[in-house]
């Protein structure tokens, strides 16, 4: 496997563009990713009560229509608590992209992000499905446009791309994805959009989704919310020739790992890129009984708006992140953990066995300055091992969330 520059538009067969719709101001606000062939598709979604219109039509198609082709995304809006009216505006974008992209209304999927509980302006978006249709291109530019216009808060792009082998041929996987506030993701406001020109059956392809979540979506947190609208769409359209993957064989374990590096990669850069955030925080929890243990105790750390503070303010406060592990609902001995901080600026031991070793605190707070901090909690139960990502709780992230509505 090997990383090459690009995104959605990296595998064989798939275009996409972004514009200005006139939904934001002076953002592009609309895009769209088309495949020239049917894909087969896989998708994760909310598992929050309240789901957005657009995630309850994507559930729908992912599950019943025979293939899928394009994606119509719109930011700004949310098109979330928009009832009935809300439900077929979904429609009415899937009928105008379909129409303009000569395609059926059930090959198209759409997703929308924003505020909540406004309706969708329709009319713009009708008129800006117009506009993606003439200008999709492959080109990385075409990619650029588009993983541009799908962002809110981010203040930064997120795509990538990469290359292996299955069967003698060359498979690209390439995607973009959003996401900043509202992050604290269960399924699977943070979307995830994952083109790839593997030939894959549709039950394997949603599997290997299904699977790979867990372990890199599922395990972000910037705020604690989890958002209505979270979505991560795969589309497999084939083109790339290699023997269609219809078991678990050398070929499926390749695609698998090759997926996890870019979902991955996302779930990295949607938590360092947290509404205000200045660091990245990442919590390994090594050494447990089970996988789902250190799944609970990581994602419990790194969830936590205490210790989230304490890593702004560069705050040697430990205890916090024993407290985290405390009321995970997962079982370990507090007398056995060790516990480290580790980045660019070096390595260093502040507990064991549950008590506090004598270390230097200016060696300690040169580490906690680093743009990307560890910490590693060291249980001594097993060999498991889980990993969580999130960022720094900041005074920004109360000032972007106090003015979102407004």
């Amino acid at each position: 496997m090997k990383e090459i520059e690009g995104g959605v538009t990296s595998p064989k067969g798939f275009k996409a563009a972004g514009v200005f719709a006139g939904i934001r101001k002076k953002k592009k606000d609309m895009a769209m990713i088309f495949s020239e062939v049917p894909c087969i598709a896989a998708g994760t979604f909310t598992t929050n009560i309240v789901k957005a219109a657009p995630v309850k039509w994507d559930m729908e198609m992912v599950k019943k229509s025979p293939f899928v082709q394009a994606v119509v995304v719109n930011s700004g809006v949310a098109n979330t608590c928009t009832g009935a009216t809300g439900m077929g505006y979904c429609r009415d974008m899937a009928v105008t992209a379909g129409l303009n992209l000569g395609i059926p209304t059930e090959a198209v999927l759409v997703a929308s992000t924003g505020l909540i509980g406004k309706q969708i302006p329709i009319d713009k978006i009708k008129t800006g499905i117009e506009n993606l249709v003439p200008i999709l291109g492959s080109s990385k530019e075409d990619g650029i446009m588009a993983a541009e216009a799908i962002l809110t808060t981010d203040t930064r792009k997120k795509e990538l791309a990469v290359e292996i082998e299955l069967s003698g041929k060359k498979v690209i996987i390439g995607g973009m994805c959003k996401g900043s506030g509202m992050i604290h993701p269960n399924m699977c406001t943070m979307l995830s959009f994952i083109t790839t020109d593997a030939a894959i059956s549709k039950e394997l392809l949603q599997e290997a989704l299904s699977t790979d979540v867990k372990e890199t979506y599922n395990m972000i947190s910037v705020d604690g919310d989890t958002s209505t609208n979270d979505t991560v769409l795969l589309l497999a359209n084939g083109l790339a020739g290699n023997h269609e993957i219809t078991e678990k064989n050398e070929d499926y374990e390749k695609f698998a790992e090759a997926l996890n590096f870019v979902n991955t990669y996302f779930a990295k850069r949607i938590a360092e890129d947290g509404e205000g955030a200045t660091s990245l925080f990442e919590v390994k929890v090594i050494n447990a009984l089970t996988k789902e243990q250190a799944m609970k105790l990581s994602k419990s750390i790194v969830s936590s708006n205490l210790t989230k503070a304490a890593i702004f303010g560069h705050d040697l406060n430990w205890g916090r992140i024993l407290c985290a592990m405390g009321y995970s609902g997962a079982e370990f001995e507090p007398d056995d953990v060790d516990l480290y901080f580790e980045s660019s600026g070096g390595k260093i031991k502040l507990i064991e066995n549950g008590i506090e070793l004598i270390y230097s605190k200016e060696a300690a707070e040169e580490i906690l300055s680093k743009p990307e901090i560890t910490v590693i909690a060291d249980i001594k139960m097993g060999n498991q091992s889980s990993t969580a990502w999130g960022c720094d709780l900041t005074y920004d992230y109360v000032r972007i969330n106090a003015a979102y509505g407004s």
